[in-house]
C-alpha cells in the first residue's frame, strides 16, 4: 500500500497566482514597440563595445548607461541566477548593479541618460518569455534610477538583435571572440567610465578604466 499527500487547494492556488504574476511582469514585443524606446544611432558600435568590454557568455546580462551623445558612461555585467523568468527579480538585479556603477538621476525633471541592456543567451533569435521579463525589468529599473529606458538587445549564436526593431547583425555573436577595444569606435571621445562586471562564473570584478 502506498501513502501520499495530494497537493492542497491552497498550494495549487498559490502556484497559479505566482505564475499569473510572473506573466504580468513581462512585456510582449508589441508593448515594447509602443513604449517609445529611443533608437540607438549606432547599435553595432554599442553592441561591439559592450561585447569587447564584458565578453559575455550565455546567461550573462550587460547593463550600460549612455549619455546624451551615446557615449558610454558606465556598465556592469552579471550572470543570471537560476530562477524562473520574472521581471521583478530581473528588475532588482539590474537596479542593484546600476546603483553600484552610477549615481541616480531622480532629481532631474527629464532623464538625460539612457540605459540599454544586452543579454547573451542560448536559443534562437525570436522573442521569448525570458526576453519579456528582462524588458519589464529594464523599464522598471530605469524608472527607479531616473534613467530613460533604452534598447533591449539579445546576443545568440545567430548574432545580435535589437528586439522591437528590425535591426541586427551576425557579428558579434554569443560564441565570437571579442574585438580589441582599440578597434571599437564606441568611445572615440570617451566620457569618464565606471565599469562593474560579473561573468559566466557569477563573479563580480571591476574593470580598469
Amino acid at each position: 500500500m502506498t501513502f501520499g499527500f495530494a497537493p492542497s487547494a491552497a498550494t495549487s492556488m498559490s502556484a497559479s497566482a505566482d505564475s499569473a504574476n510572473r506573466l504580468a511582469r513581462m512585456l510582449e514585443p508589441a508593448e515594447w514597440a509602443e513604449a517609445g524606446i529611443p533608437l540607438l544611432r549606432s547599435p553595432r558600435e554599442v553592441v561591439s563595445g559592450l561585447h569587447s568590454r564584458h565578453r559575455p557568455a550565455p546567461a550573462t546580462a550587460v547593463i550600460a548607461v549612455l549619455d546624451h551623445e551615446e557615449r558610454l558612461a558606465a556598465s556592469a555585467s552579471f550572470a543570471r541566477r537560476s530562477i524562473a523568468a520574472d521581471g521583478w527579480e530581473f528588475r532588482n538585479a539590474l537596479l542593484a548593479h546600476l546603483r553600484r556603477v552610477i549615481p541616480h538621476d531622480l532629481r532631474r525633471r527629464t532623464p538625460v541618460r539612457t540605459a540599454v541592456l544586452l543579454y547573451c543567451r542560448e536559443g534562437e533569435e525570436p522573442w521569448t518569455e525570458e526576453d519579456g521579463a528582462w524588458m519589464w525589468g529594464l523599464r522598471d529599473a530605469c524608472t527607479l534610477h531616473g534613467l530613460r529606458c533604452g534598447a533591449y538587445i539579445t546576443l545568440t549564436r545567430g548574432g545580435w538583435q535589437v528586439l522591437g526593431e528590425d535591426r541586427g547583425g551576425r557579428s558579434p555573436h554569443s560564441m565570437s571572440r571579442p574585438s580589441a577595444l582599440a578597434d571599437v569606435s564606441l568611445d572615440q571621445d570617451p566620457a569618464p567610465l565606471r565599469t562593474g562586471g560579473g561573468a559566466s562564473q557569477a563573479l563580480r570584478h571591476t574593470a580598469a578604466r
